[in-house]
């Protein structure tokens, strides 16, 4: 008399581990095949700033973090058109990874430990050396944020930058009050307009700032850094083979300079190098043997990534500094692909 009850029972229980089963299968699909799957790769951007990530008049993406983006695309798809961009604010970009709305995140972001255990977010490598600094009118005639005291500072919030900053002027005595803005662009436009006496953030954005405004010669970035701020792309912690492919093809950026693989010799007379390294490196990797030879073909190594959005030829006008290679006497440096 009870089998009539048990078998549905069974049905059910078969059901709810079909289900599980194909849950299971969903949950271990790869991010590396949803990228192919979909023909994309979707990479999270800033909304704007000068160098790193913005659009041109023509409506396309360029920048130091566009060109990362661009590699791996073409590491994956040989084609550094396959690049979806999501414009993300600071306060959204962690959780737009998180919640899978990007694959990627090349966003002038800082490796913190908060950020690397305590949420569920990977940084692959540093891509960016940087440090916090301020920003003033030149006619103030300042030489340090020492002094200050007193001033109105603008700032972008949803980072570590008012938190550095407060801590630096508690620590020297002096009394400052900031003004926060959720966008960029309102920050830059408040400062501009002379509602902040000086404006606060990693010097390499606040080169791209400057750059922006009207008359970027009446302001000058003071010398004084306060913060480390390791910049570099992120993903989520789930998936270790899209963590080694994304951090394997920025080494693989760095090591071709050191090597001095660039776009140009690849064409000439150091293609088959770049053949050896890319076959070395592609299997373990889920990439094809020509990987690096596409992306050294399509945006060059780091050094030429740097000099063309960043360096001193740009309206940016920085120089290589501690982001020079290690045996150049910065601090870059990447494991060897071996």
């Amino acid at each position: 008399m009870k089998l009539p009850i048990l078998f549905p029972r069974l049905s059910a229980c078969a059901t709810a581990l079909g289900l599980l089963l194909a849950a299971g299968s969903a949950a271990t699909a790869g991010t590396l095949e949803d990228v192919k799957a979909r023909g994309t790769l979707v990479c999270g951007v800033s909304e704007g700033l000068g160098g790193f990530s913005e659009k041109d008049e023509q409506g396309t993406w360029r920048g130091f973090d566009v060109d990362f983006c661009k590699a791996v695309a073409l590491a994956i798809f040989a084609d550094a058109g396959k690049v979806d961009y999501v414009p993300l604010s600071a306060s959204d970009r962690f959780q737009a990874l998180t919640d899978r709305k990007v694959d990627l995140l090349s966003r002038n972001s800082t490796w913190t430990l908060s950020r690397d255990a305590g949420q569920s977010l990977e940084f692959v490598g540093v891509s960016y050396f940087d440090g916090q600094g301020f920003m003033v009118p030149a006619l103030y005639g300042a030489t340090s944020p020492l002094q200050l005291n007193g001033a109105t500072i603008c700032v972008v919030s949803g980072t570590t930058t008012q938190d550095n900053a407060s801590a630096y002027f508690e620590r020297a005595g002096l009394k400052v009050s900031f003004l926060p803005f959720a966008e960029r662009q309102d920050a830059r436009k408040a400062y501009a307009d002379g509602k902040c006496d000086a404006y606060t953030a990693d010097r390499s954005a606040l080169a791209g700032e400057r750059a922006d405004l009207p008359k970027p010669d009446d302001h000058v970035i003071l010398k004084d850094v306060i913060s480390k701020e390791p910049l570099g792309p992120v993903v989520r912690d789930d998936d270790p083979k899209w963590v080694n492919l994304v951090r394997w093809v920025l080494f693989g950026l760095i090591d071709a300079e050191e090597v001095g693989l660039t776009s140009d010799s690849i064409a000439a007379d150091k293609a088959q190098q770049a053949a050896m390294l890319g076959s070395l490196s592609g299997p373990s990797l889920g990439l094809p043997d020509g990987w690096l030879t596409q992306v050294l073909g399509g945006v060059g190594n780091m050094g030429e990534i740097f000099e063309r959005n960043l360096g001193e030829d740009t309206p940016m006008q920085l120089s290589r500094g501690i982001n020079a290679l290690w045996t150049q006497g910065g601090i870059l440096y990447a494991p060897p692909i071996q």
